[in-house]
């Protein structure tokens, strides 16, 4: 039995009305895509996320992926799951139909990927790396790589890697030291790589690996990387593959979650060193993984989206069915179920709250991107691209670190059985975690949000994105006093970012210790700013559509409440998060490091 079912409303009210869809639609590129089709792909999508995805999580956690005499076996039913994910072709859907793809915005992919990261994230971690060697490849690749590897990968019947990290490295890329020999028309690669997503496994007959290594005359630094494609089995120029390459999973990680899915430590060159091509030009290989790394933290940050939803369902199932003590108001002395009580509401409106925000702040960056893609306008292109870029570390950070809160909110509204692994409870707050620290932790996406976007351009697109949040205080006079506190929450957010800004703006001028002191309350202030601003958006189309007769009016009534409970309940957490980024680095730092 799956115990998950695709929000479908939510997500097509989402790409409707808060991402741009009607704009995105008429790109470029875009085909016959309409709202009745966008509807029957994700009903598909749900379909497959109930019926094939989630009831594997539970078994997935329970086995975990085994490394035996060489070879990496995933859990009982991946192999038939992964088959049914590429005849589907959902691998396939946002890339380059020469090679492939179905050409579908990256809109509708983000979509899906937030029901493949609910039903079962240990498994959507797979294509996820695979998409991101995917937009690597088709950015940089030369025509003859993208030849041999990009419409295997596309279609999934070959799988991809992203390799930075190295034991002493982590996330110190500076530091990696795995090295690549030129050798006639490729590069022998040798060295160690950890923590490496799905980097070996049964699911496909290859896998491509997007390696990070030094070249012997590299300059130091991270000005001296540069990026190879090594395949596991060689590809001949007709496509088949020839041989066994010198790189092997060595060994598997022991986690606290996501057992299902195979963390390797990979090694290259345990022989005469692995076979690479290079990808691009020399020393210019993180620029190329940055790619790789920016498509790979949206969907992290869609990885926090799913696990609130997932554990949002799960709790409120149990709530309504566990009856326990009776109810605080009136005299009835018979127990109520548990949904009745006040402080389970709080947990439960808090959970669904994140997961409706988050969606809408990771959905609308989604449509930003494709924008940014496709729009025939330079300019338009240019200002979406600057958009994603500045929301990027946001959705990955904020949205990580709801899924972690809704996952810890869901054990304690189970109560006591929330403790059990029986329940499942347990299992998103263990997966959740992993989020926060892939694809660099979110203290280093916190100080990419403030050195490489804040500061870069002195703060002209928060500046931006401030006087949009301002524009909608107009229009939300006329929803009136349904919304009156999301209204008063929005404007006192938006001031606490903007002097939040300005705090951090000073700092990197004078004492940058006191701006990165406020890296991570401030890309929180602007989740709960970005994402009350979407949750406000959505009101007004709600009252706009139950005005006008369209769509369900209960579920447009739910999401009325919904924002408002965000604006009375979590927006308020914007001016604790202007204090924290405000108050500089004395306190942080008074104590020795001794001491500590």
């Amino acid at each position: 039995m799956s115990d998950y079912t695709a929000p479908l409303a939510d997500m097509k009210f989402v790409a409707t009305k808060l991402a741009g869809f009607a704009e995105i639609v008429a790109l470029p590129g875009s085909g016959d895509l309409n709202e009745e089709l966008l509807e029957s792909i994700f009903e598909e999508g749900g379909k497959f996320a109930s019926g094939v995805l989630a009831p594997l999580n539970r078994i997935g956690d329970l086995q975990g992926s085994r490394l035996s005499n060489g070879i990496v076996k995933t859990p009982d039913g991946w192999r038939k799951a992964y088959r049914q994910f590429i005849e589907g072709g959902w691998n396939a859907v946002p890339f380059d139909p020469d090679y492939g793809g179905q050409g579908l915005p990256q809109l509708v992919a983000t979509a899906l990927q937030d029901m493949w990261h609910a039903a079962n994230m240990a498994f959507a971690l797979c294509p996820m790396l695979t998409q991101a060697a995917v937009e690597a490849l088709s950015k940089y690749g030369a025509p003859e790589q993208k030849e041999k590897y990009l419409a295997k990968l596309i279609s999934g019947e070959w799988t991809g890697t992203m390799n930075l990290t190295e034991p002493q490295a982590g996330s110190d890329l500076a530091r990696v030291r795995t090295k690549a020999v030129k050798e006639g028309d490729h590069y022998r690669i040798t060295g160690q790589k950890i923590f490496i997503t799905y980097g070996d496994h049964d699911l496909t007959d290859n896998t491509i690996h997007m390696v990070l290594a030094r070249t012997p005359d590299a300059p130091e630094g991270v000005k001296g990387i540069s990026l190879f494609i090594v395949p596991k089995f060689l590809v001949g120029d007709d496509g088949a593959l020839t041989g066994r390459n010198d790189v092997r999973c060595v060994s598997l990680e022991e986690k606290m979650g996501i057992h299902a899915s195979p963390t390797a430590v990979m090694q290259y060159g345990e022989k005469e060193g692995a076979i690479g091509y290079l990808m691009g030009e020399e020393n210019k290989g993180l620029a190329y993984m940055f790619t790789m790394m920016n498509n790979a933290r949206l969907s992290v940050g869609l990885e926090g989206v799913g696990i609130c939803e997932r554990a949002y369902q799960k709790a409120a199932s149990f709530a309504r069915e566990r009856v326990q003590s009776r109810a605080i108001d009136g005299d009835n002395p018979d127990p109520v179920a548990i949904v009745r009580h006040p402080d389970v509401r709080r947990m439960l409106m808090t959970m669904r709250a994140l997961a409706e925000a988050g969606r809408a702040l990771a959905y609308y960056a989604a449509g930003k991107l494709d924008i940014a893609r496709r729009h025939p306008d330079a300019d338009a292109r240019s200002a979406a691209q600057s958009r994603v870029d500045f929301l990027i570390p946001i959705v990955k950070g904020w949205c990580t670190e709801n899924g972690s809160e809704a996952a810890w909110n869901g054990v304690q509204v189970h109560g006591g059985m929330g403790y059990i692994e029986e329940t499942g409870a347990a299992q998103f707050m263990r997966d959740a975690k992993i989020a926060e620290i892939y694809e660099g932790t979110n203290g280093i996406q916190a100080n990419d949000l403030i050195g490489r976007k804040l500061a870069r351009d002195g703060g002209e697109e928060a500046m931006r994105l401030i006087e949009e949040v301002r524009d909608l205080d107009g229009a939300l006079s006329r929803a009136g006093e349904d919304v009156k506190g999301l209204r008063a929450a929005l404007s006192r957010g938006a001031a606490s970012v903007e002097k939040a800004t300005a705090f951090l703006l000073e700092q990197h001028r004078g004492d940058v210790r006191n701006a990165a002191a406020g890296a991570v309350p401030y890309l929180r202030l602007w989740g709960v700013v970005a994402g009350g601003w979407l949750m406000a958006k959505a009101a007004l189309a709600a009252t706009d559509m139950l005005e006008s007769g369209e769509g369900d009016a209960e579920f447009l009534k739910a999401k009325i409440a919904t924002a408002k409970f965000f604006g009375e309940r979590i927006l308020p957490r914007a001016l604790a998060y202007e204090a924290e980024v405000t108050a500089g680095a004395q306190s942080l730092m008074a104590i020795a490091d001794e001491a500590l």
